[in-house]
């Protein structure tokens, strides 16, 4: 259910931007969605056409886009992308871990008609 204020959020942003370029309709969102983070595409996409009706961002598209999580481990500094689960370090099985990839989400572009 926290992608309800997700999805009201990116509306206000898109609308705020629209009313800025004097634009007839926006036509696409681009986000960007890390591995990690707890958005659910489907989710936002199921409220983003429930708010965004009779607004300039009726019909817009959006685009996700996901970035998969990086890791890098402290204790040998081996660098990995996570293919599903959180997992030790590969190299030294070590789980002393910092995240450098794959907890965003930003709204990266908005494409509007003018």
């Amino acid at each position: 259910m926290h992608e309800l204020p997700i999805a009201e959020n990116i509306l206000g942003i898109a609308l705020e931007y629209a009313e800025q370029a004097e634009a007839r309709r926006v036509t696409r969102l681009n986000l960007v969605i890390g591995q990690l983070s707890s958005i659910v595409d489907d989710s936002i996409q199921f409220y983003w056409d429930i708010i965004s009706k009779d607004t300039l961002c009726a019909g817009a598209v959006l685009n996700f886009e996901r970035i998969p999580a990086t890791l890098v481990c402290l204790d040998c500094a081996h660098t990995y992308t996570l293919s599903r689960e959180l997992t030790a370090c590969p190299q030294c099985d070590s789980i002393r871990l910092k995240v450098t990839a794959g907890e965003e989400f930003r709204l990266e572009s908005i494409e509007v008609e003018t």
